[in-house]
């Protein structure tokens, strides 16, 4: 009876441990990704540019703030 207390008790810390460990690496993630953006306009210009489009200011905000509305969704 000893032996399947113990095998309780493993599995509980390891489930308990694998929820805690995702949680804090979604947050550390999600920290990185607000203070270090994956692109800015300066990128997205020159992308833009590489695709033979002819970026405007307009477009390039519109696009920002599209890409900015779908990180905050998440």
């Amino acid at each position: 009876m000893d032996w399947l207390w113990f095998v309780l008790v493993g599995l509980a810390c390891l489930l308990a441990g694998l929820a805690l460990g995702f949680f804090i690496a979604r947050k550390t993630m999600m920290n990185y990704m607000k203070k270090n953006p994956p692109i800015n306009e300066q990128m997205l210009r020159v992308m833009m540019m590489q695709m033979g489009q002819n970026p405007s200011q307009k477009k390039i905000n519109q696009m920002m703030k599209a890409m900015q509305r779908q990180q905050d969704k998440k």
